[in-house]
């Protein structure tokens, strides 16, 4: 799949297409067999390897609860410092903002359908909107990035010394907090899939994290596709849909935050095939809160565990014998 796509691009950079006509290509969905411009967001491109799926203790999982203000005074400097020391953001938030302009002169010139690129709520900024589509280009910079949230919270000095995506998670956290406001329906069903990793089932009735800003799709198929070795069907009440900010809107994607917290409500792990894991939300938990706005002074973790009411839909009691085409992709 990762070759055919270079192909594409190898063949859409000699076509030479006008940047703001690819962009109303991606913007209708139709450009998702010709531009590679963007990771698919339910694909990660690592070498095959196992993990556990349990709750990610060392994930930093900052709500930013009461001290979103102070951290947007922040953001100047710090986004100017983490540009300073980390290229692979900084090259990533340019492309982003390039695209990000283009798109807001291509939907002010053709006065697009809401569908495609919907109004976004009230308080999202123009780097929220950065943020998102930095985050799902084809660059090095999700990877690094995700690899990053999943260790930094193994201390608050790890944090404030060694975890140079500070503006990023703030900015990715709070955008989903607003789009999730936004959406008609409280809580989903969403599918991902998983090439080159391996997850380890936890037993039914576990409670896990998925550890990082997990990307899934409300297209079971899109999902399918790239999913190869695990499964997930996921019943998510924190995931908002990110799709008009994405550089694939036609994927109907929905990032997941890594504070929120589910029931493990059936896995498997064929001995040959993909595993199966069904996902139910239960709420969120979070070790950390305002730890850039507290700086340097000393303080212990404070762990905040909230719960969602009884939750119904599809998931609540999936099948044993469920196949991924009739529910888990990646």
């Amino acid at each position: 799949m990762r070759k055919k796509r270079q192909q594409l691009a190898q063949v859409t950079s000699n076509m030479k297409i006008p940047a703001m006509m690819s962009l109303f290509l991606v913007s209708v969905g139709l450009w998702d067999g010709l531009q590679v411009q963007s990771h698919s967001m339910t694909q990660l491109d690592i070498f095959s390897q196992e993990t556990p799926l349990d709750m990610a203790p060392a994930s930093f999982d900052d709500q930013y609860v009461g001290c979103a203000a102070d951290m947007i005074a922040a953001l100047a400097d710090l986004n100017h410092s983490e540009f300073q020391t980390n290229k692979v953001y900084a090259n990533g938030w340019a492309l982003a903002n390039t695209q990000w302009q283009e798109r807001r002169a291509w939907e002010s010139a053709w006065d697009l359908s809401p569908t495609i690129f919907p109004p976004p709520p009230p308080g999202f900024r123009d780097e929220h909107g950065v943020a998102l589509l930095a985050y799902t280009a084809n660059s090095p910079l999700h990877k690094e990035f995700n690899a990053a949230v999943r260790e930094a919270g193994r201390s608050r000095a790890h944090y404030l010394h060694h975890f140079s995506f500070k503006t990023l998670h703030f900015l990715l956290t709070e955008a989903l907090q607003l789009l999730g406001s936004q959406r008609s329906r409280g809580c989903q069903q969403v599918y991902r899939g998983v090439h080159g990793l391996h997850f380890r089932p936890a037993r039914p009735g576990a409670t896990v994290r998925l550890g990082g800003f997990a990307s899934a799709s409300l297209k079971n198929v899109a999902a399918q596709q790239f999913g190869e070795d695990t499964f997930f069907g996921i019943w998510t009440c924190l995931g908002a849909p990110i799709g008009g900010y994405s550089f694939f809107p036609g994927e109907e994607e929905v990032l997941i935050p890594p504070f929120e917290t589910f029931q493990v409500i059936n896995s498997s792990r064929p001995a040959q095939g993909p595993a199966r894991i069904y996902l139910r939300a239960l709420g969120k938990r979070s070790t950390y809160n305002c730890e850039y706005i507290k700086g340097e002074e000393p303080a212990s973790p404070v762990l905040k565990t909230t719960g969602f009411p009884h939750l119904p839909g599809a998931l609540a009691n999936p099948s044993p014998n469920s196949h991924p085409s009739q529910g888990v992709h990646t």
